[in-house]
């Protein structure tokens, strides 16, 4: 149940990469093996960064606002990963169990709106910190009901994508296995590069606002007049290195990888030793994507700091 299922993506090889094969039998068990970690990781994690927030509520601030929302996306991820387990043990076993069209729309859905919603809210508390050490005197960008209003809006377009790409992908599944594309026809890859876009844009513009947000909080926490707040200056470091960290790790290698496997699978880049592979690492990539619902969590915790001591005041503007 890949974000795109390129692992299963053609329904026979491709004239010019018919002898491009690789063996991804592991997958079934690698995935089920790896889901389970990322399922009692992330349940424990995100229940007890909720629940930390839920506790404190006379703290709530701009970042917290935030910090709930990734929690909470997170957590309807992590809920969802025995539905995917199962899928997957289903294919390990051979039992010839087809999933109906209904099944793959909700994992679609669940899986779209968990790696977005990461991406789009991690960009918040990117910008939020930009905000606080950048423009501290522009305090009503970071006022409780602007986030709250912002986390809202960041929902909507989440949901937005969580529903739409499944619906635009299934326009080029396969009649007989839903969950599967087939870009055999020019309408259906037609359709694949258009999910392909969609989702390379909603990675690629909120990392550009994210590094551009942190680069200038890097160049003001370098002056020497920040420096004499060194303690605030090293919890604010820790959540930028460790936000950039999960990018790297969890959501630059899957995208990179997505890229070049859509394009050579529908033949606009036929190039062999690439198609094997992207076939090959997407497993490991896609695992990594899932795993960045067990980080998030310790942003909350290298920011709890910033979240108490930035305590509401005058409608929830706080201060670095």
């Amino acid at each position: 149940m890949e974000l795109l299922n390129v692992t299963d993506l053609t329904a026979k090889p491709v004239s010019l990469l018919s002898n491009c094969t690789v063996d991804t039998s592991y997958r079934f068990t690698f995935y089920q093996v790896s889901y389970s970690v990322i399922f009692l990781l992330g349940l424990a994690t995100n229940g007890l960064a909720v629940r930390r927030l839920c506790v404190s509520p006379g703290a709530m601030n701009s970042t917290a606002v935030y910090m709930a929302s990734l929690s909470a996306v997170d957590l309807f991820f992590v809920i969802s990963l025995p539905l995917r387990i199962y899928y997957y043990h289903q294919r390990a076993r051979a039992s010839g169990w087809t999933p109906g069209a209904a099944y793959c729309q909700v994992t679609f859905v669940v899986k779209y709106i968990s790696l977005y919603g990461g991406i789009f809210f991690l960009v918040c508390i990117a910008v939020d910190r930009y905000c606080a050490v950048v423009r501290p005197l522009a305090s009503a960008a970071r006022r409780l009901r602007v986030a709250r209003a912002v986390s809202g809006g960041i929902w909507c377009v989440v949901l937005g994508l969580g529903v739409g790409l499944p619906l635009l992908r299934s326009a080029a599944a396969r009649p007989s296995e839903p969950c599967l594309l087939d870009p055999s026809e020019r309408r259906h890859r037609a359709v694949i590069l258009a999910v392909l876009g969609l989702v390379l844009a909603a990675f690629l513009l909120p990392a550009l606002l994210l590094l551009y947000s942190y680069c200038r909080v890097l160049r003001v926490l370098r002056r020497p007049r920040r420096r004499r707040c060194r303690r605030g200056r090293r919890r604010t470091l820790t959540v930028i290195y460790w936000v950039l960290a999960v990018f790297l790790l969890c959501f630059l290698p899957y995208h990179v990888n997505l890229l070049g496997y859509t394009l050579t699978h529908v033949e606009l880049l036929p190039h062999c030793g690439l198609a094997r592979l992207t076939k090959a690492a997407h497993p490991v990539v896609l695992s990594l994507a899932s795993f960045n619902c067990c980080l998030n969590p310790l942003v909350y915790y290298f920011s709890s700091s910033l979240v108490h001591r930035e305590t509401p005041s005058g409608g929830g503007s706080g201060s670095q």
